[in-house]
């Protein structure tokens, strides 16, 4: 077995634009590899090894299975992560406003992303979230689950499904939620939501099989929500 870990902290580095900065980069993981990261402040940075001045690249973390825990405490705090693994765990906690969250998985099918488990906590506003999962490979029974409490809060997720779920339960005004799931074989998406204002794109779209969908929405005031479900045989849209 080849195991690479390298980890830096960098304090107060102006290059970045960032008080704190966390560069990460593991390749050829081939056992269980456990990470915890924890950052308290505003305007702070986790990300790759090969970052640059104003340019910032994702962490890099590869392995067959995996245990990644990121909490992140403050406003305006930054995470960019390329994770490459099956039978990964993720825990990613923001508490705090205009966060940016963004997170690929295996998307050149290396290990499958196969059994992946990713929790999702969020608390605060104006916070932007993108998650996707296997964009080009099956996530077989994979199981992603949100909770998001605050306002204008922008969810974004791209799912290559197998039999995986995909359950979001968001309070708060003039949040935004675009799901996008593809693959061969049944999806389970749940959207259970409480506020006015909201804005809701939902694309499921597996290849002849069965998809599950339930959306919950209590709130007032101007709703937008565009659903299109489909085998890919017959096109549909809003």
């Amino acid at each position: 077995m080849k195991k690479h870990l390298i980890f830096i902290l960098l304090l107060a580095l102006p290059g970045i634009g960032a008080d704190n900065a966390i560069y990460i980069d593991q390749s050829s993981g081939s056992s269980a590899s456990n990470f915890d990261f924890e950052q308290l402040g505003s305007a702070n940075i986790i990300g790759g090894l090969s970052a640059e001045q104003g340019s910032m690249t994702p962490l890099d973390l590869d392995g067959t299975e995996m245990t990644l825990d990121i909490n992140m405490i403050g406003n305006t705090n930054k995470y960019f992560g390329d994770i490459w693994a099956d039978s990964y765990t993720g825990f990613f906690e923001f508490d705090g406003d205009s966060n940016t969250f963004t997170m690929q998985t295996d998307p050149g099918n290396t290990y499958g992303a196969d059994s992946s488990n990713v929790n999702v906590d969020v608390t605060g506003s104006s916070n932007t979230m993108i998650l996707n999962q296997a964009t080009s490979a099956l996530a077989s029974n994979a199981d992603l689950d949100w909770i998001v409490n605050g306002a204008s809060n922008a969810i974004t997720t791209n799912l290559n499904v197998d039999s995986a779920t995909n359950y979001i339960n968001l309070d708060g005004n003039s949040n935004a939620v675009t799901y996008t799931g593809t693959g061969y074989a049944g999806a389970y998406f749940w959207l259970d939501h409480d506020g006015s204002n909201r804005t809701f794109t939902i694309n499921q779209a597996s290849t002849q099989d069965n998809d599950w969908l339930k959306i919950q929405s209590v709130g007032t005031t101007t709703s937008s929500v565009c659903v299109n479900q489909n085998d890919q045989g017959s096109a549909v849209g809003c």
